[in-house]
């Protein structure tokens, strides 16, 4: 018995576009030989079905067919390549909107973990409907199936309007007039790292000529990226300031704002529409990238490359600042273990260390087990690197000299007298000013459209104050006209850090805010579930846009006129976009439709020249406290004003250490508050926007060196977790050498 495999092409695209793939699986205890149709160009063979994978792979064994249609040059759809048994590409007809029907069917002799025949159909028109009669059923590796069970199938085989923009949605293939696609466009869909790949990339020196930086102030990092010298850095104290732009969003939500992506297709709008401007973005942490959330380099046609690298190990910063923090952290031990001549008291050793990778495993650990020789055990812990005080310092740090200072000032712990005990006493602030030396310098990249970008920095928001570096930041505004840049998460954190924080400390001013929102994030605030988002339901988008609303009205408080960038979706219906702009108009402020995903500069346009407008409005720019105010006070109104609670509790504990920190000078600090980015509140779960809700404080931590207190709030970890599918499961080289899985 032979049989064939179909493939079917669907033409409307009003229908693809909306449309979700199915898989259905049947098996049946027959033996039979996989045969195809001459029409395809394939030779029989044996089809192995091991597993179906997170990545879109069907893999197996003894495959000797193949087949690969769809897209340019034949490399797009489905492929069934011969050897492996690999059925690859799924991940980019996922994205097709459901324009493709394929039968594969495994007959005699396929070592088919599904059965001695299987049957996978992918077509049009809904969710996965499988059912399973004999045989063992596929083992889920982080991707659909489990234990012979039928799970839901990933995020990125669902109907292509419920994908992030900015992760794993692929934007369309350009006309044959070279003209950027739109994101309505179905079938021929690439993922961002193919788009990267493909980018026109400008030797480094070229990116820094548009800036005026001499080729020999470039440290090059390869031809693609380079370091800003600081000798011309500091050349440019004399120079004027372009204007700042600070691009931050609403609470995040699984239905996907894109405010990176906005941050990149604004800078490359601004050049687009004759303003010399530059970008300043942070760097990726590894524990994303590995985790859940992803990479930091903006999605579709609004990027910043080399996206590999800067995902992975990019300059080696991080590197560095892990490897500054635990030197100290190994400097404190070895004075305890050498006769403590600091009487360090180890009950009270704050300074934790650090690694650049989620592993909840680190939170809490015992150290200088095993015996005399390996030290006086002590009750210890692990952050992740973009939670380090030394990553403070250095993105808060204008040069090195004050990057030593800062260093220095650490408290690493205490005596048995309760004296703070520095990293200036241990000596250790000179050897980590020389670890970080060359991890200070900005680091040069470029967009897509081969425009400048620094890419310097990476402290969380939630955790940390979630900026990019001071350095970078200034090194752009003395170089070009307008500077892009963003905050990380919500603007309750993020924009309320940069503002408070950063440019407090930095002296800076923004020009002009633009908050990022989506259509299905209103929808999601509204109570809508994410396996609904696909359907139009305007009054879902009314009752969420209170949210949108509250980060309007938090920016505002601040003194500097704001603009909402809806970041569009195909799968966005004009009622819907209307609902938004005029809830937006009512609350004073534009909201501008931004297609920069699927069309690059060009569908950011608009945007950009309201950005040029506001940013030539007159502002009055000021934090929300001065610096005089009570520590406690400084907490009181961050929950009040910007999260809209009653009020801040915390132990009676917490409050004497902030008066404690008082007595010793420290009461000037700004606050930094480590709380849930997904809420107002300190639940993840409570979207909108809440009210008749506290804020609790369970403890504070004094970075003394950064220069600010960090109020941890509800139960935000500074170390995460991996979640239940790692994105490291599907992340992997492939036969090219190439990185496959990374977004």
């Amino acid at each position: 018995m032979k049989t064939p495999v179909s493939t079917a092409f669907m033409a409307s695209p009003r229908a693809m576009q909306s449309a979700a793939l199915r898989a259905s699986v049947a098996t049946e205890k027959t033996s039979a030989r996989a045969s195809w149709p001459s029409a395809c160009a394939l030779a029989p063979g044996d089809v192995g079905l091991d597993a179906l994978g997170r990545a879109g792979r069907l893999s197996g064994k003894s495959a000797a067919a193949g087949l690969v249609f769809g897209g340019r040059d034949g490399d797009r759809g489905i492929g069934v390549a011969g050897g492996e048994g690999r059925l690859g590409g799924a991940r980019h007809l996922a994205f097709g909107h459901g324009a493709v029907v394929v039968r594969v069917d495994a007959g005699e002799g396929a070592r088919a973990g599904i059965g001695r025949r299987a049957v996978l159909a992918l077509r049009e028109g809904g969710r996965q409907a499988g059912r399973r009669r004999r045989g063992r059923g596929p083992r889920r590796r982080g991707g659909v199936f489990h234990s012979a069970r039928f799970r839901r199938m990933p995020r990125w085989t669902r109907d292509a309007s419920e994908t992030r923009p900015w992760r794993r949605a692929p934007p369309a293939r350009g006309s044959a007039k070279n003209e950027p696609p739109s994101r309505d466009s179905p079938m021929s869909f690439k993922s961002d790292i193919e788009i990267a790949r493909e980018a026109q990339k400008r030797p480094i020196q070229e990116i820094g000529a548009k800036l005026g930086i001499p080729e020999g102030d470039l440290l090059p990092y390869g031809h693609d990226k380079a370091k800003v010298s600081q000798s011309f850095i500091d050349g440019l104290a004399g120079r004027n300031d372009g204007k700042l732009i600070l691009v931050t969003a609403i609470n995040p939500t699984p239905a996907g704002e894109g405010k990176t992506t906005t941050t990149v297709g604004l800078g490359d709008g601004l050049n687009r529409i004759g303003r010399n401007a530059a970008i300043c973005i942070r760097e990726a942490s590894l524990g994303p990238c590995f985790g859940m959330k992803g990479g930091a380099a903006g999605g579709g046609h609004a990027q910043v490359v080399p996206m590999e690298d800067m995902n992975l190990h990019f300059t080696g910063d991080f590197h560095a600042i892990t490897s500054a923090h635990n030197l100290l952290s190994a400097l404190i031990d070895n004075s305890i273990y050498w006769g403590n001549p600091l009487d360090i008291d180890i009950r009270r050793v704050t300074w934790r260390r650090v690694m650049d990778m989620n592993d909840r495993a680190l939170r809490d650990i015992v150290t200088s087990l095993g015996g005399v020789a390996n030290g006086f055990p002590r009750q210890a812990g692990f952050d992740i690197t973009v939670a380090s005080e030394v990553m403070a310092c250095l993105c808060l740090a204008s040069d090195l000299s004050d990057l030593q200072a800062r260093l220095g000032r650490i408290i690493v712990g205490y005596t048995r007298d309760r004296a703070p005990v520095t990293a200036r006493d241990l000596n250790a602030d000179g050897a980590m000013t020389v670890l970080l030396k060359d991890a200070m310098q900005p680091n040069l990249v470029q967009t897509l459209e081969n425009n400048p970008a620094f890419v310097h920095g990476g402290p969380f928001a939630n955790i940390a104050h979630g900026c990019n570096s001071v350095i970078a930041t200034r090194t752009a505004l003395k170089l070009a006209d307008y500077v892009v840049t963003e905050a990380g998460f919500g603007a309750d954190l993020g924009a309320e850090k940069f503002m408070d924080i950063k440019c407090r400390m930095a002296g800076l001013s923004p020009a002009a805010v633009v908050v990022v929102a989506t259509v299905r994030a209103m929808k999601m605030n509204g109570g809508v579930a994410k396996a609904d988002l696909g359907a139009e339901n305007v009054a879902a988008v009314e009752a969420g846009c209170a949210n949108l609303g509250r980060h309007i009205e938090n920016v505002k408080g601040f003194g500097v006129p704001v603009v909402v960038s809806i970041n569009h979706f195909a799968g966005d219906t004009e009622a819907e976009i209307a609902a938004v702009q005029e809830y937006c108009a009512a609350q004073g402020a534009e909201a501008v439709v931004s297609r920069h995903w699927a069309q690059g500069s060009a569908g950011i346009e608009p945007l950009a020249h309201k950005v040029v407008d506001l940013a030539d409005t007159p502002s009055t720019f000021a934090p929300i406290y001065p610096a005089e105010m009570g520590l406690w006070e400084k907490i009181e109104t961050i929950a009040t004003r910007i999260y809209r609670a009653d009020g801040a509790s915390a132990p009676e504990a917490v409050r004497k250490q902030l008066k404690t920190w008082e007595e010793q000078g420290w009461g000037h600090l700004p606050i930094c508050m480590a709380k849930t980015q997904y809420s107002f509140t300190t639940d993840p779960n409570r979207r909108g926007a809440p009210t008749g809700f506290d804020i609790p404080v369970r403890e504070v931590r004094l970075s003394a060196g950064a220069g600010f207190v960090v109020a941890i709030c509800g139960e935000i970890m500074t170390m995460p977790g991996l979640p239940k599918v790692p994105s490291a499961e599907a992340i992997r080289l492939n036969e090219a050498g190439q990185i496959e899985g990374l977004f």
